[in-house]
Order: C-alpha cells, then sequence, then structure tokens
C-alpha cells in the first residue's frame, strides 16, 4: 500500500505529522453516534482487520496520567501498563482528565499532537504490521502510519499491554 503525506485534515495529530515529515494517509469516514465501539466501528468502515486499527486509552497509573495504545479488538490491561511504565497501581483516567489532557474528546482522543506529552506505550503487536491505524484526532477520522514512525513522534516503548476480551 502506498503512504501519502496529506496536509488540511485540521487537527493537530496531522500538524504534527506534517511538521515531522511524517509519510501517513488520512482515512475519513462515516462516524455513527450510535456505535458501541468507535474503534470497532473505524476498522469495518475501512475494511481493515480490527488488528492494525488501535485505540488510544489513558490511565492513571500511580497517580499520573499514562497513555496506552491497543488494538481496538481487545482491551487495555491495566497490570501490564502499571508494570510497563515502573508503576505499582493503573485504574481508567477519568474523562475529563483524558480530554483535558489529550486535548480531544473520547473517542477521538489521538496518541499524536497531544496538548501534553504524557509517557506512552504501544502494544507489541503493532509491529507486525507494516502500518497502523490510530485516531487522528476526531470521531470519523484515522491515520495510517507505519508503528515506528507512530512510535518515534509519541516517544512511546512497546510492551505486551493489549488483552483479548
Amino acid at each position: 500500500m502506498s503512504k501519502k503525506r496529506r496536509t488540511g485534515a485540521g487537527t493537530p495529530a496531522t500538524v504534527a505529522l506534517d511538521r515531522a515529515g511524517v509519510e501517513y494517509t488520512v482515512h475519513p469516514y462515516h462516524h455513527d453516534p450510535a456505535a458501541a465501539s468507535y474503534g470497532l466501528e473505524a476498522a469495518e468502515a475501512l475494511g481493515v482487520a480490527p488488528d492494525r486499527v488501535f485505540k488510544t486509552l489513558l490511565a492513571e497509573v500511580d497517580g499520573k496520567l499514562v497513555v496506552g495504545i491497543v488494538p481496538v479488538a481487545g482491551m487495555l490491561d491495566l497490570k501490564a501498563l502499571a508494570h510497563a511504565v515502573s508503576g505499582k497501581r493503573a485504574v481508567m483516567a477519568d474523562v475529563t482528565a483524558a480530554e483535558r489532557a489529550t486535548g480531544y474528546v473520547v473517542g477521538g482522543i489521538s496518541p499524536l499532537g497531544q496538548r501534553k506529552p504524557l509517557p506512552t506505550v504501544l502494544d507489541s503487536t503493532a509491529s507486525a504490521h507494516e502500518t497502523v491505524f490510530v485516531s487522528g484526532g476526531r470521531r470519523g477520522l484515522d491515520l495510517e502510519l507505519a508503528p515506528a514512525d507512530l512510535m518515534k513522534l509519541t516517544s512511546a516503548t512497546t510492551a505486551p499491554i493489549g488483552r483479548s476480551d
């Protein structure tokens, strides 16, 4: 699949990618507000296997916000996330805190272009793919890029933080 760099999608995520000179492809799709799972909706709408589409979740590890990026078909393993950042206890972050820290709304939180840089862990399964899909910063917009570029731009580490439903 050829990757194309596109300007003008209008989110902090695309601005960050453009500034970094990273190749990516913008994938808009019709978002249904009644969708039960934004990530699975994206995978289906884009015709992509759910293991290539990743969701961005925020957790509090020992009182500090941490970003976990996992495949949409599974769940974030909070214990594994805490271990990955040398923490003891993790809980899902409060929605308001997540939105305030990232500058995005839940369901459209991108790991890229967040308001504040946060420790980030990408599930190790991402490296099995040439490209992965992540939120572009709003519901109905995904970005496709190489996992190595995602790691570089988010200063992420990798660890097995996802688990099957």
